[in-house]
């Protein structure tokens, strides 16, 4: 499809050309753009649709690159990526060695700052002006951050230390009241009291108006009237504008779809120093009718669609195949809440992600979430683990790197009965290396009093979520799983007790060992499968089960009985599980060789889970070469 405006953009440059009446007719255009590319190539949807006036007045005022734009998080940052030169790339967004479905860097000069986990924008973009107010630059620098990424604590740090210096930074908060599901607390509460104030908008609107018609009357006019509009805000409301007590100049709320109105807005604001918040009220999934009606289910797009009608094309599922391990979790943990009353789910704004959406309907009085504070997520869960609540704490993989400390001071020191729940571990795919859960291994092997463990399959997975939380098993428990699908059809619920510390042999065989943990295993069944089928070698297969105690009689076994040991696991090779397989064979003095697949020591970018696994050397096939090669050959 050709399109009038944007075929002719190519830069912030080419678009500033284009007459501000025009604008509107830009925007319906870059936003079918998006609409007709995702239909092809699904990916995040929702947040992009919400905010394309607000991207184009961006570019349309500011002078991007020179002027730094930082978003939060970058999921909301396609309809950038189009007006600065990736429009013709932009259908290999996500893909293998394609574009990346979030801003950096090193793919572009527009991208001001990476942005993968949220709450990050505030921070970067304060420093940004306060560095640019050092070296005596006019330069402007705006963050961009909606109502889910401002619950993060690191906002709220960055908001606290925003005027410190008086930099010239302007946040534009995005509010659409969701982030991935439902945004919650009191902040969201604030929000919409602000939003939805009648009489405090009706007022408001007038002193607006009255500060643009004494524009020219000079700074002290203008700092005069705001006052007048914050004096408004606190009697009208019956509250101080929190954003005021920490003194940034709050402006707002204005309808963030009305591009002409913004690009005025904008170009005020642009000219005021210090600190400044501009609070803009947009709809998720704005234009396109299923994502405006279902913004959770379309937050990305859930597969190929129709464009006309959002219809899902090729959507048909047997209700009998695998499921996705997060639906396994949230299964599962409904029926173990269904008979332990103490158990209470945690879930840093990842409810519907997480697979618990049904267990928060069940179970509401004992299913917290707690928005985007995967450290509060964890005091919390060892808050309640005092007082006898077993929690189960869901955090993706990646984003409990942000809660390290709390891990390690708040459960582990006190050996409290906190259940970690850590989803998407190993290697992710498409949303790349921000998201890949590639270290939780490594970072967590080394902290005192933590069982650490990770299931081959579904059914190991349930009985870990089942003997974590028995009474007997009162210490903290960390249990990782993947992203994706599971390994065999549904199936019944059931449970059974798996002793800590204990693996299994899965196979035995001669010379050669594959010792293994969680879903990594599934790639040394194959690789086994070849070596018998193929070559008439047998192996032994290891499902280790815990990294944490590790198995010493399992792995006494395998150094004894072979001469050749590989490791296969979906984490940084780098004081990940292989690592700990050698301290075993050093500390022990076998004399056994080991050989180790896993994550090298880079970030690995984007593509399907199958792509990143064969870059990374651990597929089936990199491991029966290497196998055969150096061993058999």
């Amino acid at each position: 499809m050709s399109y009038k405006f944007l075929d002719e953009i190519n830069s912030p440059t080419d678009l500033k050309r284009v007459n501000l009446i025009d604008l509107p007719v830009v925007c319906d255009e870059l936003r079918r753009f998006i609409i007709e590319s995702e239909a092809i190539n699904p990916a995040h949807f929702g947040a992009n649709l919400g905010v394309i006036e607000l991207t184009v007045a961006l570019h349309y005022v500011f002078d991007v690159p020179n002027d730094n734009l930082i978003w939060d998080v970058g999921h909301q940052a396609y309809g950038h990526k189009i007006l600065t030169g990736r429009r013709d790339s932009f259908k290999t967004n996500r893909t293998y060695k394609g574009i990346s479905g979030f801003p950096s860097p090193a793919e572009s000069k527009y991208d001001s700052f990476g942005v993968g986990h949220s709450s990050t924008s505030i921070s970067a973009a304060l420093g940004m002006a306060v560095a640019a107010k050092m070296h005596g630059s006019n330069e402007r620098t705006i963050a961009v951050i909606g109502d889910g990424a401002l619950s993060g604590g690191e906002a709220f740090e960055a908001l606290n230390n925003a005027a410190v210096r008086n930099p010239n930074l302007l946040i534009v908060l995005n509010d659409n009241k969701i982030a991935i599901d439902e945004t919650p607390g009191s902040l969201r509460e604030y929000l919409t009291d602000i939003s939805t104030s009648k009489t405090y908008n009706k007022v408001k609107s007038d002193v607006w108006n009255f500060l643009g018609k004494v524009n020219k009357l000079g700074p002290d006019i203008r700092h005069f009237t705001q006052r007048i509009d914050n004096a408004v805000k606190s009697i009208v409301m019956r509250q101080s504008n929190v954003f005021e007590s920490m003194n940034i100049r709050y402006f707002g709320p204005v309808d963030g779809h009305d591009v002409i109105s913004l690009v005025k807005l904008f170009s005020d604001l642009k000219d005021i120093n210090g600190p400044l918040l501009l609070h803009l009220i947009t709809q998720k999934g704005k234009g396109f009718k299923p994502a405006e009606e279902n913004p959770r289910e379309w937050h990305a797009a859930p597969g190929k669609f129709e464009v006309e009608t959002g219809k899902l094309i090729d959507a048909e599922e047997n209700p009998m195949s695998a499921q996705k391990f997060q639906d396994v979790f949230g299964e599962a943990l409904r029926k173990l809440a269904n008979d332990n009353k103490n158990i209470v789910a945690i879930s840093p704004a990842m409810v519907s992600g997480s697979g618990l959406t049904k267990m928060f309907e069940e179970y509401p009085d004992r299913c917290f979430d707690v928005g985007i504070s995967e450290q509060h997520a964890v005091t919390f869960a060892a808050g309640l683990a005092t007082k006898g609540m077993v929690p189960y704490c869901c955090i993706y993989s990646t984003f409990s790197q942000r809660a390290f400390d709390q891990i390690i001071h708040d459960v582990a020191l006190q050996n409290l009965h906190v259940i970690m729940c850590l989803d998407r571990a190993g290697l992710v795919g498409k949303d790349g290396a921000t998201h890949h859960g590639s270290f939780d291994i490594s970072f967590l092997r080394c902290i005192p009093n933590l069982v650490i463990s990770a299931p081959i399959d579904e059914y190991e997975f349930r009985n870990l979520l089942y003997t974590a939380q028995l009474e007997k098993n009162d210490f903290p428990f960390v249990i990782r799983y993947p992203r994706g699908k599971s390994f065999n059809p549904k199936s019944e619920i059931e449970f059974s007790e798996i002793e800590i510390g204990k693996g299994r042999c899965l196979r035995h065989g001669d010379t050669l060992a594959i010792v293994t943990i969680g879903t990594s295993g599934q790639i040394a069944i194959k690789v086994a499968d070849r070596l018998h089928d193929n070559d008439n070698i047998s192996v032994s297969i290891y499902n280790m089960v815990f990294v944490k105690p590790l198995d010493e009689d399992l792995l006494r076994e395998a150094c004894e009985s072979h001469k050749y040991i590989v490791t296969i696991e979906d984490n940084a090779l780098m004081g990940g599980f292989g690592s700990e397989v050698l301290e075993f064979v050093s500390d022990n003095d076998y004399d056994v060789k080991v050989k180790r697949f896993g994550i090298p020591d880079y970030f690995v970018m984007h593509g399907t889970q199958d792509e990143l696994i064969r870059e990374c050397g651990y597929d089936a096939d990199s491991v029966y070469g290497w196998i055969k090669q150096r061993l058999f050959s």
